[in-house]
């Protein structure tokens, strides 16, 4: 089942996040101010997957005009103006969930929820790294043009020193596929 995210869910959403991307991907402050972030003319576009009341997978998106872009974006190559375009920030499966689409239908909730806040895109970082790459592929699935690679996007000079990477350990070097979503 898929629906929106509430803070109820923010303790499973934080271990969640540490399992499947490393200790200190996330804490309640930063869950907090994304899950606000995501809101935009009442409408939440964060949402979460559940089976038998667990939760198994999350996704956090920024609304359009309520985040600040970084070094990380290449605004001038998406062709769209940034208070236009929304962040679609995490994408997480846990390791029994995956294989079922689920990456997908969180991505098409939130896509549907930032379109009625009014976005005309969306703009990701997607961990290359991921099990069989399945974050770039599912993106590229439901449309994502890849607009540039970041090589240590998530090295801890960027994350800070409590994040350890699950592949990487204290100095990671994967890779973020900046991609983009027309809609």
């Amino acid at each position: 089942m898929i629906r929106q995210l509430t803070p109820a869910d923010f303790d499973a959403v934080i271990t969640l996040g540490e399992i499947v991307h490393g200790s200190g991907y996330m804490d309640i402050a930063e869950l907090t101010a994304i899950y606000h972030k995501g809101i935009k003319n009442g409408i939440n576009a964060n949402f979460v997957a559940l089976e038998n009341d667990q939760l198994i997978g999350f996704r956090l998106t920024y609304a359009a005009g309520q985040w600040p872009h970084d070094q990380w974006c290449t605004v001038d190559q998406w062709g769209v103006d940034f208070n236009d375009v929304c962040y679609f920030k995490s994408n997480t499966i846990a390791e029994s969930g995956r294989g079922q689409g689920l990456g997908g239908k969180l991505l098409a909730a939130s896509k549907a929820a930032v379109m009625a806040q009014g976005a005309k895109a969306g703009v990701s970082h997607l961990w290359q790294q991921s099990p069989n790459n399945a974050a770039v592929r599912y993106f590229t699935k439901a449309g994502g043009k890849l607009i540039k690679q970041h090589p240590q996007r998530w090295h801890q000079r960027y994350m800070g020193d409590d994040y350890i990477c699950v592949l990487c350990g204290e100095d990671c070097h994967c890779v973020a596929c900046e991609m983009l979503l027309l809609f």
